[in-house]
């Protein structure tokens, strides 16, 4: 059987469906509708949106369709609000690693993609697994994102694997604590094996909702090319009790305002369909060069730094609840711009080259790498940085250990969740990283970074709480979470 002869009957059952839960024509209809919004029509919506209530298409239609300055500014203003209402003062890292650039799939846009000649084509070992997550475990990391090509040699007991090695590598007193996975759509019986072996989210990114787009980007006769089989894909990660998994969409594929609209689509749908459990990050990553892969380099639909703002505002404003996932792939002074606007999770000292975390720096295999990352600063820089920010950085996975996810992180994040859970353990987990990777510069940021939120804390009990296991982890013990 060939790899793509194995899905063969599942696709038959999605190319059945007369109709998926994307709509072209409606979406496109309802751009057009709010072509020109008042300012009474944005502020109705930011009203709502205030309240901390997903909106509907129509209502994020006005938003994207805005033109007027004064109420841009005011979108940009709640954005940042609801962010820190909902998920605190705090940015979460963590880091990729490209465990295999091998790829079937034909995609235009990728520098993965099977028909590049000019990539060195590599799957790291067990042991070389091991020896890039203590690099990484080194620097401080202790989230990760493992990321696969799309071949036969990076099956789902491959995987299964790998995300076991990384899990037992140690370094002094670091581990990987969340190992999230970014891979191909899978049946039901292979993410039955996934969620055994303790994977976090599970992520599959849409690329383009729009159908046509789909169709010229992902060639017939690939995996890739079946649109529905990728659109459902969280569906099956759902339906077997991985209740963590995430969408995204790569714009500059196509119109920004459609991609957009999709992801608020694809939203909905999970939300009706899993008693309210939607996305738990959304990823909105543009394209970026690659070697050897010439589309990128003149692209129709090409997104300015200033819709880029605009639209992560927007997401933020539509899915109040939902994490929101803002990479390397930016230069530093975009990230700035765009974190303040409802960004929850950042990678840094990120290396994105197989085998890259062996180099020093990132950018070092272009011969390896997907694309050219923007941000290439170190961890401990970015770190720095985010402590001048009014902002707490945090390597926070008690909730995923914890069972807090899927519908009961969805209850606890609309009560007192980020004070009680959050905040506390964002110090304890920044706490853990200035003792022991942290250079003297950074160490003295981010103890004034910790003084000041544990100042702010209301609740004594928890103050108190911190304040004990911070004295605990200065006489060497670890992994102290609420």
């Amino acid at each position: 059987m060939s790899f793509l002869d194995k899905y063969a009957e599942e696709f038959k059952k999605y190319d059945s469906v007369e109709n998926d839960f994307i709509d072209d024509d409606k979406i496109w209809g309802q751009l057009e509708k709010w072509s020109k919004p008042s300012k009474s029509d944005v502020r109705r919506v930011l009203d709502k949106a205030a309240n901390k209530i997903r909106l509907e298409p129509e209502e994020m239609a006005v938003l994207i369709q805005n033109q007027d300055s004064e109420t841009i500014n005011e979108m940009y203003a709640l954005a940042n609000k609801l962010k820190r209402e909902i998920y605190g003062d705090r940015i979460v890292f963590f880091a990729p690693l490209y465990i295999s650039n091998k790829c079937v799939n034909k995609c235009k846009y990728c520098g993965f993609r099977s028909e590049n000649n000019e990539i060195e084509r590599r799957t790291l070992t067990m042991d070389e697994i091991s020896e890039e997550v203590s690099i990484m475990i080194g620097e401080g990391q202790k989230r990760t994102v493992l990321v696969y090509g799309e071949s036969p040699e990076t099956n789902i007991d491959f995987m299964c694997d790998s995300i076991k090695q990384v899990y037992k590598t140690k370094n002094g007193n670091g581990e990987i604590r969340r190992a999230n996975i970014n891979c191909a759509p899978l049946s039901r019986e292979e993410l039955v094996k996934l969620k055994e072996v303790g994977i976090g989210t599970y992520q599959v990114f849409q690329e383009t909702y729009h159908h046509k787009t789909y169709r010229e980007m992902h060639p017939e006769g690939t995996i890739k090319g079946n649109y529905r089989w990728r659109l459902y894909a969280q569906d099956r990660a759902l339906d077997v009790g991985l209740d963590d998994v995430a969408i995204g969409a790569l714009f500059g594929l196509y119109d920004w305002r459609f991609e957009l609209m999709g992801l608020l689509y694809h939203t909905i749908h999970m939300e009706e369909k899993y008693n309210g459990v939607g996305p738990h990050t959304i990823s909105f990553p543009r394209i970026e060069p690659a070697i050897g892969t010439p589309y990128v380099s003149n692209l129709k639909y090409a997104v300015s730094d200033e819709e880029f703002k605009k639209l992560v505002a927007i997401l933020r404003l539509s899915v109040p609840y939902t994490g929101m996932i803002l990479t390397a792939r930016e230069k530093p002074e975009v990230r700035r711009e765009v974190i303040p606007l409802g960004v929850s999770q950042i990678d840094a000292g990120s290396r994105i080259g197989v085998g890259g975390y062996r180099k020093s720096e990132a950018n070092m295999l272009p011969d390896k790498e997907q694309f050219q990352l923007g941000d290439t600063r170190s961890l401990d820089d970015v770190i720095k940085e985010t402590c001048g920010m009014d902002s707490l950085p945090s390597f926070c996975t008690a909730c995923y250990r914890a069972g807090r996810t899927g519908e009961h992180f969805m209850e606890v994040a609309k009560n007192s969740f980020v004070h009680n859970f959050c905040m506390p353990n964002a110090i304890l987990t920044m706490k853990e990283y200035l003792l022991d990777f942290a250079s003297e510069d950074t160490r003295e940021a981010g103890e004034k970074a910790i003084s000041k939120y544990l100042g702010m804390m209301k609740e004594d009990r928890v103050k108190q709480y911190v304040v004990e296991a911070i004295g605990r982890l200065e006489k060497g013990e670890r992994d102290i979470r609420l």
